[in-house]
């Protein structure tokens, strides 16, 4: 991949949606604590989306993709993706986050706002069951796998830079025209690999002639 595609990937905002059995606990009275908590499981196969071009594939995260990022920069729990809305962040440490071998753990405790409260009460009704994260992915590896007798890309986000999780009301993956910079550099690649076989092909025909 080219610098200038590196750098466009890295400055480009991805948002994903997930369906994650989100847990809820309320401390006394005193404390008045109420955290959630759940998890985003690593090397797990996303449902299928499709890109701008209508072209099928599927991600995972691999383990350990989120852990300099976590290292080195803060992350924020928002609602419904709105900056205005901040339930928690880890500088305050009322976002806690836990990469291991199988998934990224996390857990948040709610504030005592209109914004808290009325997060709090939809996710004890469950009208909110999901959480979405937004991420800059730095490092990918595209490859093809078959799926039901047609085959698909299959994106496997190495390295990325993690800066929000948000309780989301509909925790699915998108369906429809998702915008991925390296996939388009991936069909490039695909695409010269191809033209070269087809080359060296001719000239092997033409040699035996």
């Amino acid at each position: 991949m080219g610098v200038d595609n590196k750098q466009k990937m890295k400055e480009t905002k991805e948002i994903r949606a997930l369906p994650v059995t989100l847990e809820i606990r309320e401390a006394g009275e005193e404390e008045g604590t109420r955290t959630i908590k759940g998890a985003i499981k690593y090397n797990t196969e996303s449902q299928v989306m499709r890109d701008w071009w209508g072209d099928k594939f599927v991600e995972e995260i691999a383990a350990g993709a989120f852990d300099e990022s976590l290292r080195t920069r803060g992350v924020v729990g928002l609602w419904s993706h709105d900056t205005s809305k901040v339930l928690g962040s880890t500088k305050s440490g009322t976002l806690r986050l836990e990469s291991t071998e199988k998934e990224l753990r996390f857990e948040l405790d709610l504030p005592n706002t209109t914004v808290g409260n009325d997060a709090w009460e939809m996710i004890k009704r469950g009208d909110v069951d999901g959480v979405s994260f937004g991420m800059r992915v730095t490092k990918d590896k595209w490859s093809q796998i078959e799926r039901n007798g047609e085959k698909i890309y299959k994106r496997s986000i190495l390295d990325a830079e993690l800066y929000e999780i948000s309780p989301v009301a509909f925790p699915a993956y998108p369906a429809n025209e998702v915008s991925v910079r390296s996939l388009d550099e991936y069909r490039e690649q695909q695409k010269r690999a191809s033209n070269e076989y087809k080359k060296r092909k001719l000239l092997m025909e033409l040699e035996l002639m």
